[in-house]
């Protein structure tokens, strides 16, 4: 777009995404015609289905004015509490003492799996005023666990792995080419939230077309089983019981309103250096609003794959459920804090765990997942980790790490393995145990769920 005189930097980006979008296989020299022609004509194309957004805005007031603003950061970064210290790398502190000097932020915590990420650390919560981040909540919007535990004694999975391996080969998928052979059904894809705007009305065929499948990297359906508490609060008696969990998120969905609407606040709110990511849209904006309600709908859209992933296995294989534990990561919520104060709470591969709020939190394939009970502890903004959290890099893992030493580990504990990488491998990851240590004062154990047959992406 160079010799384009552009009033803004979000009609520039609007431009640009719309044209690599919606004009790709147009001649470079028709591409510049046309964006020409609306930034001088903008009244001709007020209802162009693909071009109207610009037009508008163009036509807005607030296009004469300055579009974005600038802000530096705080001098010093507001106090944070972390959780397990000893266990974490000093690059993902130093990342959270990015977020926590916005002028935004209010609270923070780091969870003991914390480590580092991209904007926030993985781990990192965030609480902010008035105020949603989208790199905050990440590219995976709604990423989640969901633990069905079954009417069926813990016996029945090591006793029928071939049975329940078959299944997971032919009622879920993984990665984001092809879907399941078999149409899905589910009232999330008639909701309205879809015909908001033109980029989710865009997505809606994609979202239909990968609901019930997951997503790769260390995404999974898996099924092992359940040691529960004597004395646990689920409502069923304690014991072994076989159980099937899932991990995945939004898909293509989730990825695609991320990306749109970080560009969008990093066109309108502009930070120094490091903080560039973590540029927000306040939620009294147009922009706010629609990545909330985008938002909502992806998170939405993530628990509904993870119904049908559980669904399609349950009816496939004639079993019948006690009780589901799920949960989001990957997300933002309104709360109110202890003295009342509304605040949006970004939790980047963090649980929820306020008080009696349920979650699942995974090791790894070779470690238990622990299902935990909230404490609502206002210290970790009522958070907990996520899981074990990664040791390793992806790169390191995959340098380190073969794929026969990774299946030699699994047959030793007699786990089974569909696809996977030694990417996410068990020594890739933290040690579970050493994790739920550091946070005995934020969520108390139900019980724990061991992986016996487990499929993952084949990356």
């Amino acid at each position: 777009m160079k010799g384009i005189h552009f009033p803004s930097d979000v009609i520039r980006s609007l431009a640009l995404n719309i044209m690599n979008r919606h004009f790709k296989h147009t001649p470079i020299e028709e591409k510049l015609n046309q964006i020409t022609d609306v930034l001088e004509h903008p009244e001709n194309y007020r209802d162009h289905e693909l071009l109207g957004i610009i037009a508008l805005k163009l036509l807005s007031k607030e296009s004469t004015e300055a579009l974005y603003e600038a802000y530096d950061l705080d001098e010093l970064p507001k106090p944070f509490e972390v959780f397990g210290h000893k266990h974490i790398e000093r690059n993902a502190l130093q990342q959270m003492e990015v977020a926590m000097r916005l002028p935004v932020a209010v609270k923070g915590a780091v969870m003991p799996d914390a480590h580092h990420g991209f904007g926030l650390p993985i781990g990192g919560v965030l609480a902010t005023e008035n105020a949603v981040i989208p790199y905050g909540v990440g590219m995976d919007i709604g990423c989640r666990m969901a633990l069905t535990i079954l009417d069926l004694p813990g016996s029945h999975v090591l006793h029928h792995d071939y049975v329940l391996k078959k299944a997971l080969g032919d009622y879920t998928h993984f990665g984001n080419d092809g879907g399941l052979d078999f149409r899905q059904e589910h009232e999330i894809l008639d909701h309205p939230g879809f015909q908001n705007t033109e980029l989710l009305r865009k997505l809606h065929g994609k979202a239909v077309r990968q609901l019930g499948t997951s997503g790769s990297g260390n995404h999974f359906v898996e099924f092992g089983t359940v040691e529960l508490n004597l004395e646990n609060t689920l409502g069923i008696p304690g014991g072994v019981y076989a159980a099937l969990l899932s991990h995945s998120g939004s898909r293509s969905l989730g990825a695609n309103i991320a990306q749109h609407y970080t560009h969008v606040a990093m066109a309108k709110c502009k930070l120094p250096g490091a903080a560039k990511s973590l540029a927000w849209l306040t939620l009294d904006s147009d922009e706010g609003q629609a990545y909330w309600h985008a938002m909502q709908l992806a998170g939405e859209y993530a628990k509904a794959c993870h119904d049908q992933i559980h669904r399609n296995l349950c009816r496939a294989l004639g079993f019948q459920t006690l009780v589901t534990v799920e949960n989001h990561h990957n997300f933002a919520w309104k709360e109110l804090d202890e003295d009342g104060r509304e605040l949006v709470v970004h939790r980047k591969g963090a649980t929820p765990a306020q008080e009696g709020v349920y979650g699942i939190l995974p090791g790894s394939m070779l470690s238990p997942g622990y299902i935990v009970r909230g404490r609502g502890n206002a210290l970790s903004i009522n958070s907990a980790a996520h899981g074990a959290g990664r040791k390793m890099s992806r790169q390191k893992a995959k340098d380190s790490i073969t794929m026969s030493s990774v299946k030699k580990m699994l047959q030793a504990e007699k786990v089974t393995l569909i696809g996977g990488s030694p990417e996410e491998a068990p020594g890739a990851y933290k040690d579970i145990d050493t994790i739920m240590k550091s946070q005995g004062t934020l969520v108390s154990i139900e019980g724990k769920f061991y992986p016996r047959v487990v499929r993952m992406a084949k990356d």
